[in-house]
């Protein structure tokens, strides 16, 4: 007993080993390590406990850019819609931003509803807004049309004319909203004459287009000399197409080397006197490296009343038969418009728009298109009209 307590003694006077000390440091060691983790798993949540923030909602509209050129009277109204008016001035250049809804829907040109010249504010969320005009120089806008040409795909520019009874913001509106519709991958332009944009301004309007012939000439001059576009898509509506023909016309006759630029010529509901066209405007524009489409209806009404008012049938209007001119391929669009003056069917109609899609992004010809079906005249002519 007493040497066993000796030995006990002996032991501790010695201290511990190397071993014992150690397995004792390590056993410190796991239980710091592990009341640090514990620690910081305290103070410091793990990323998945702690809420995300909300991501941004997606737009609800997109947006188009569209070119234009306008020979329209700059006013003194700074708005998008109102810094050009329907007097007539000096050509000005520039591009507008034009809103498209998410939700929108072919050939529609959604609008907020109005009652006797009263509506409700515009949302860029519903409808098809101008949200933003500006106004460059002769020598940015061209450089800015020859850099968008120059990326396109197939250096493709589409150019629209618009008719009567239209304003600058119509045409804006317009020209955006058939870009948007159709895909279109080029440069968008629309050429905004003097139009008094509304119904009993027809008389004024024929002097206003007849006034800008020249200068929409100069504009398409222009635009082929100081860009590299070389599939051109002109597409003219209703009055539109007197000053546009004209204006090519007098193009392909000083340099028919242009014609070869100009993949497609829409003529859409075009209120031109049908025999003047025929003898005057068609053998200028007519040629072998030139493709052109008619667009005609029998039951478009405004076409019906200036044929009225000046007494002679007009290119647009298809009546019991439309208008065949060897080297234009002529569409009866008579059987798919709703509206009401069956005058817009060119860019409200989805069988339309839809046709015009293949036309363009395909180059499709009517044989080729499968809306459409071929009629044969007795006396061996051939037109084509929309399937029912």
């Amino acid at each position: 007993m007493l040497n066993e307590h000796a030995s006990r003694k002996a032991r501790l006077s010695r201290g511990f080993t190397i071993i014992e000390i150690l397995v004792v440091v390590a056993v410190l060691g796991i239980f710091l390590t592990l009341a640090l983790s514990a620690y910081q798993d305290y103070r410091e949540p793990k990323m998945a406990d702690v809420p995300a923030m909300p991501a941004a909602p997606p737009p609800k509209f997109s947006k188009v850019k569209v070119f234009f050129a306008t020979d329209r009277n700059r006013t003194s109204d700074p708005s998008p819609a109102g810094m050009f008016g329907s007097g007539r001035g000096a050509i000005a250049y520039g591009a507008c931003e034009v809103s498209i809804p998410r939700d929108h829907r072919m050939g529609v040109l959604e609008a907020p509803f109005s009652l006797l010249g009263l509506s409700l504010p515009e949302d860029q969320e519903k409808h098809v807004v101008l949200l933003k005009t500006d106004v460059y120089n002769e020598a940015t806008y061209f450089a800015q049309l020859a850099q968008l040409i120059g990326r396109a795909p197939a250096k493709s520019a589409l150019i629209f004319v618009h008719g009567y009874n239209v304003t600058f913001e119509d045409a804006a509106r317009r020209t955006a909203q058939m870009t948007y519709d159709l895909g279109f991958e080029g440069a968008p332009v629309f050429y905004s004459w003097p139009s008094q944009g509304n119904e009993i301004g027809y008389p004024k309007d024929e002097e206003n287009i007849r006034w800008s012939e020249a200068n929409m000439r100069r504009f398409l001059d222009d635009f082929l000399k100081r860009t590299d576009a070389r599939n051109i898509y002109l597409i003219a509506h209703s009055m539109g197409n007197r000053g546009a023909v004209s204006a090519l016309g007098a193009i392909f006759s000083d340099k028919p080397e242009y014609r070869q630029r100009f993949r497609e010529i829409i003529l859409t509901a075009p209120d031109i006197d049908a025999e003047i066209f025929v003898r005057d405007i068609a053998p200028k524009i007519v040629g072998s490296n030139t493709a052109i489409t008619l667009y005609a209806s029998s039951a478009d009404k405004a076409l019906i009343l200036s044929k009225r008012f000046h007494g002679y049938p007009r290119l647009g209007d298809a009546g019991a038969r439309p208008i065949i001119i060897p080297g234009i391929e002529t569409i009866d669009a008579t059987t798919v418009d709703t509206s009401f003056l069956k005058h817009s069917y060119y860019a409200e109609t989805q069988s339309v728009l839809s046709d015009m899609f293949y036309l363009i992004r395909q180059g499709l010809r009517a044989k080729e298109r499968f809306a459409l079906e071929t009629v044969n005249t007795p006396d061996g002519q051939e037109y084509w009209k929309f399937k029912k």
